[in-house]
């Protein structure tokens, strides 16, 4: 049996691309890890076992096929159910869209199918990714929340229930949840990945994005983001005509040419004691190993931070 809990996405994708595991095979592991947890952890809003296995198998006859490969290709990958889909509901973790699906995906979904991903299904959200927590458990203590809004997110990647997660992030969506389960997310650069698709703004709106918000991945290593991101970022599909994007690489590898910013305690935003400790050590880890490491001075308060922030974020959500 494949080792769901262990075995990240780059690895899969190596072995997915050797022959040495079929698509068919991993999604039945998946399905196997799902009804294992899913009762306790709740982490899914949309699952078809039947279409997984469907779609796993045409994974599998294409790749016989010869014809060239996505990144992808044949891994299954989770959604956020705030990110629209055609061919699944996107209820946004709300009553109000039961069993409701979106009249095109959304073109990240896109950009993950052309890639040769199966899309697995939707992961729970909070009601509209912002009113209230969800009833998904954090697999590491069902008596804990995974964080919000990607909860269901961060709880299925977690618990070896999918390899990869697609998420989003206004004020920490992909960061909070990605933080209390153990995992690594990153919210990327404003406008390197479209949000075309994604709610809010509402379904059939005109803006191209709610110019607040980003998507991107939730992962179980490093690794794995960079993967995801290799494949997400691109402009929207308005804009490719015009400009395209590619990342710079990674500016050093030594860490005697790091500058890191430490930001331990804030008294507007009270911090644990025992997280205060933690960036600290970290910050002394890092200074120990070459790297130049000074507290940070902010030019402004949080408080001032925050009040701007909020009277960016009220407006889009209630328009929304």
């Amino acid at each position: 049996m494949i080792d769901t809990a262990s075995l990240n996405a780059n690895e899969l994708v190596s072995k997915l691309k050797s022959g040495d595991i079929s698509s068919v095979d991993l999604c039945k592991a998946y399905i196997k890890r799902i009804e294992k947890f899913e009762k306790d952890v709740q982490a899914w809003a949309f699952l078809d076992k039947k279409i997984l296995l469907e779609k796993a198998e045409e994974a599998d006859e294409y790749r016989k096929s010869g014809k060239p490969l996505g990144a992808l290709h044949g891994l299954p990958v989770a959604i956020k159910d705030i990110i629209g889909t055609y061919d699944m509901p996107t209820e946004c973790g709300t009553v109000f869209r039961k069993k409701m699906s979106s009249s095109q995906d959304s073109e990240i979904v896109n950009l993950l199918k052309t890639a040769g991903a199966i899309i697995m299904g939707k992961t729970v959200t909070c009601e509209l990714a912002y009113i209230h927590p969800s009833k998904t458990k954090n697999p590491h203590d069902y008596s804990r929340t995974p964080g919000g809004s990607s909860g269901g997110s961060a709880a299925a990647l977690a618990s070896g229930m999918t390899p990869l997660e697609l998420g989003s992030d206004i004020g920490g969506s992909i960061r909070i949840p990605s933080h209390f389960c153990g995992l690594f997310g990153h919210k990327p650069s404003y406008n390197i990945i479209s949000e075309v698709g994604h709610m809010p703004p509402p379904p059939g709106a005109i803006s191209t994005g709610n110019g607040l918000s980003v998507g991107g991945p939730l992962a179980r290593c490093p690794e794995d983001l960079e993967l995801a991101l290799n494949v997400l970022v691109a402009p929207q599909v308005q804009d490719n005509h015009a400009w395209n994007i590619k990342l710079p690489e990674t500016r050093t590898e030594n860490m005697k040419d790091l500058r890191v910013a430490v930001w331990p305690d804030e008294p507007y935003a009270e911090v644990d004691e025992e997280i205060s400790n933690l960036i600290k050590s970290t910050a002394e880890d890092l200074k120990s190993a070459g790297a130049t490491e000074e507290t940070a001075k902010l030019p402004f308060t949080f408080a001032e931070i925050d009040k701007l922030y909020s009277g960016l974020l009220n407006p889009l959500m209630l328009a929304g």
